[in-house]
């Protein structure tokens, strides 16, 4: 095998392994849980990467809403129901219970 043809495959080997190794790197997206109880986000602040799903689960006895205006809106969460949110777009967004404003919580996506 001539030198020039041996670089190409040995370049080209290379890449794919790199590639490879790429595809492999991409973790598939995590579940994180806020829970929603005595009238509180636990955790009050959750950071979470693009693509994350985010899941609010209601443990009070009345309905919750998880609102972040412009991006997410749960609409009323039922006690003992849950709402998924899958996180598209990085930044902060501060949400709040629109039925119980003192409730406040933060998502963070990275």
């Amino acid at each position: 095998m001539n030198g020039l043809r041996r670089r190409l495959l040995l370049a080209t080997g290379v890449a794919a392994l790199v590639g490879a190794h790429a595809l492999r790197a991409r973790a598939a997206p995590a579940t994180h849980t806020v829970t929603i109880d005595a009238f509180e986000f636990k955790p009050p602040t959750l950071t979470v990467k693009q693509g994350d799903v985010v899941l609010w689960r209601n443990a009070d006895p009345v309905p919750h809403t998880a609102t972040a205006p412009g991006t997410f809106d749960s609409g009323p969460i039922a006690a003992g129901a849950a709402w998924r949110y899958t996180a598209a777009k990085k930044g902060r967004f501060d949400y709040v219970c629109t039925l119980h404003t003192t409730m406040k919580g933060v998502l963070v996506v990275e």
